[in-house]
């Protein structure tokens, strides 16, 4: 039962972990912030709809930027453009990272040298002079594009780690008794290999979240991103290219690079707290 095995995980880290405490309600409270999109009462494309550079105020908390937008409302359309081109990278990413791990730790020999070796290969190549290479072939780089250019490079690493706790699996009793009484391979994989993956994937999939949110701000500021989209990278990328500190607009600069902080700071901490969790020396302690 993966959800209850979870479910039982997240309250023993809520009760024992610090770092989770912290984190936990502060990635939720961004989500929240996120969610309020749905109500906001402007389109996040539109721009000139209220005065320009006004600082904070009552009726506009965060201010307004140099295109005449409300930077509240377009601050909850960037978080959610940035958490959802999160989650798609690390979703795809993770699906091909338990089909190459699982099928190189299970399989062995030939298949497992193979794809191994195409791990390694993915590994060693430069993604960013990659993303810039494919941004001036394409011209123009849709964020969908980009989250499939993204998962396709960032599943290596995490394929190798999945492949190893199948490798450990294998050789366990259980699997031997397993394949003697007739069960298939999928039933195998599925029943008694995915509960021991799943912490895995959950763990890695927060760190896969940081590092494609790391380059979709670092692309945005250059540039190299639809800039008509709002995320936490292009909003930033305006405020530097309309000199917001020179004008004195520090709210515009503030806002952004905040919850950027809180973002990236939250998903490390829940990846740390996981991550040791989910160790055997970590597991010792706590019990």
């Amino acid at each position: 039962m993966p959800v209850v095995a979870m479910s039982k995980a997240v309250v023993r880290l809520l009760e024992r972990d610090v770092r989770f405490k912290i984190s936990l309600p502060v990635l939720i409270a961004l989500v929240v912030f996120a969610v309020l999109s749905t109500f906001s009462p402007y389109d996040p494309r539109a721009s000139y709809y209220v005065p320009i550079n006004r600082p904070p105020s009552w009726s506009h908390p965060f201010g307004t930027n140099g295109r005449g937008q409300d930077l509240f409302w377009i601050m909850t359309f960037a978080l959610k453009n940035s958490l959802i081109f999160g989650l798609g990278v690390a979703a795809l990413s993770r699906l091909i990272a338990m089909m190459v791990g699982i099928i190189a730790g299970y399989k062995g020999g030939a298949i497992d040298q193979a794809l191994i070796l195409f791990c390694d290969s993915l590994i060693v190549l430069p993604i960013f002079p990659i993303l810039i290479f494919l941004k001036l072939l394409a011209k123009e780089m849709s964020f969908p594009m980009l989250a499939m250019v993204l998962a396709f490079f960032g599943w290596p690493w995490d394929a190798r780690l999945i492949r190893s706790q199948v490798l450990s699996l294998r050789e366990r009793r259980f699997t031997v008794t397993a394949l003697f009484s007739g069960r298939s391979t999928l039933g195998l994989v599925f029943q008694e290999y995915l509960p021991h993956v799943l912490p895995i994937v959950f763990a890695t999939t927060i760190n896969n979240m940081l590092w494609s949110l790391g380059l979709e701000v670092t692309l945005s500021v250059l540039g190299l991103t639809p800039l008509d989209v709002p995320t936490m990278g292009t909003i930033t990328y305006w405020a530097i290219q309309q000199q917001a500190l020179v004008m004195g607009a520090w709210w515009w600069i503030l806002f952004p690079v905040l919850f950027v902080i809180l973002l990236f700071t939250s998903l490390y901490l829940l990846f740390v707290s996981m991550t040791d969790f989910i160790s055997p020396q970590a597991r010792v302690v706590t019990q």
